[in-house]
């Protein structure tokens, strides 16, 4: 219920007259800045009281008393503290010198309280499902376009960290990302501490040999053991060239746990798509550079993205079962996925990273010429009167479901935002 309030002071009380409960006059003239870590909710908050204007910080509770529940009497940060704000005025609040803190009791209409209920109970994952056809079209485009850049600035922020952790190389980075693509969702994180856990550096070593590619990976991937009875030749041999070259380099594999294959075509198992990853660094790992010259093309990214399972694994999508109809290569919406969620991210990254904003919008923009993503995210969306255009609109509705209704953050969405306004008039 504190977080409603914290709504309300932060959106709704600016030029309000209140009263406090000593019956002296309020005034907001700036509700100051909310503070989502410790210490009182408002920084530098300003306020007339009486016609006498301060300028401090502001707390706020549904009872009073929880200030001293809380210990808010014995902490200094809330020395500063001018204005208590509650929901239900149980007690006074003396300050460390005596005097009684000035505290309102703020109301709100019913029919908010019983919007804010509804957004914040329902178990659905959509909680305002039933008032999205209130919204008008301007306000679900200038939400989704403010989603869909906030999504692309959220992976850019990822990749810094990736590049940072690997040394400031680029290459390297976007081979991690790369192969957290090639998961697709379902095995990202275990596809991207394969990534993390082999240099480029080692792998370029063997850059000329595939067999000795598939077994660092392989090996790293945690897949190679050579006490299980598996009696395949390839396999066998891998083990044994996993095992020296682990040796050499100081390598440990993953567990192998991490693997998920429910839900998953066998031609999509992770074998198959690491041997697609082990593809791309025959002859050098180099997909950044190619990236970089790709002049932004789209049919040129898309292109970028032709791995094939070759040798083995043209017949086979786990070790010692084969399959002659297995597909070899990745499908057409396949690399536009990589496209999405690999290239543009990367190339965006780089162009921020190096402070070239122009690049940066035009690399943005490119996602309004890619189809839209189907899953099942952007099904549900469909269901709800949201159609994806494009991949920009399908990436805005994916963060808005998993970064705002999946994590409850009604009262920090624009659409939320407009029901609770609704509710107020």
């Amino acid at each position: 219920m504190e977080k409603l309030y914290h709504y309300l002071w932060k959106t709704g009380i600016r030029g309000a007259r209140l009263r406090d409960v000593e019956g002296r006059d309020v005034e907001v003239i700036d509700p100051g800045i909310h503070n989502n870590d410790s210490g009182p909710d408002f920084f530098n908050s300003k306020v007339k009281i009486e016609g006498i204007e301060w300028i401090g910080n502001v707390e706020i509770h549904v009872k009073a008393s929880d200030w001293y529940r809380h210990g808010h009497d014995t902490d200094p940060a809330y020395d500063n503290v001018i204005l208590h704000v509650v929901a239900v005025s149980d007690k006074k609040i003396q300050r460390p010198d005596g005097r009684i803190l000035p505290q309102v009791e703020m109301t709100f209409p019913e029919k908010l309280f019983k919007t804010y209920l509804s957004l914040s109970e329902h178990t659905d994952s959509v909680r305002c499902h039933g008032s999205l056809g209130h919204l008008t079209d301007l306000q679900k485009t200038d939400w989704l376009e403010t989603l869909a850049i906030e999504r692309l600035q959220q992976k850019a922020m990822k990749i810094k960290e990736l590049w940072q952790q690997s040394g400031n190389d680029w290459e390297q980075t976007c081979f991690i990302m790369l192969a957290r693509g090639l998961g697709f969702g379902l095995n990202g994180d275990p596809f991207e501490m394969l990534g993390k856990s082999l240099p480029l550096r080692v792998i370029h070593h063997h850059s000329d040999n595939p067999f000795q590619i598939e077994s660092l990976l392989f090996g790293q991937a945690g897949m190679l053991d050579p006490t299980y009875h598996i009696f395949d030749e390839y396999y066998q041999g891998l083990c044994r060239e996993y095992y020296f070259l682990a040796r050499k380099y100081g390598l440990r594999p993953m567990k192998p746990g991490q693997w998920k294959y429910s839900r998953t075509r066998p031609q999509n198992f992770p074998h198959r798509r690491i041997a697609m990853l082990a593809s791309s660094l025959l002859d050098g790992f180099s997909l950044f550079t190619r990236l970089q010259d790709s002049s932004e093309s789209l049919e040129e990214l898309k292109d970028i993205f032709n791995l094939k399972a070759d040798g083995y694994w043209r017949d086979h999508f786990s070790f010692d079962t084969e399959r002659k109809d297995t597909v070899s290569e990745l499908s057409v919406a396949s690399k536009m996925l990589l496209v999405i969620n690999v290239a543009i991210p990367l190339l965006y990254a780089y162009a921020s990273a190096t402070g070239d904003y122009v690049r940066g919008e035009k690399i943005s923009n490119l996602m309004l010429d890619l189809p839209a993503e189907k899953n099942r995210i952007t099904r549900q969306w469909e269901e709800y009167g949201f159609q994806a255009k494009d991949a920009l609109r399908s990436q805005a509705l994916i963060h808005l479901r998993k970064e705002y209704c999946d994590k409850g953050k009604c009262l920090y969405c624009r659409f939320g935002h407009q029901f609770l306004r609704r509710s107020m008039s």
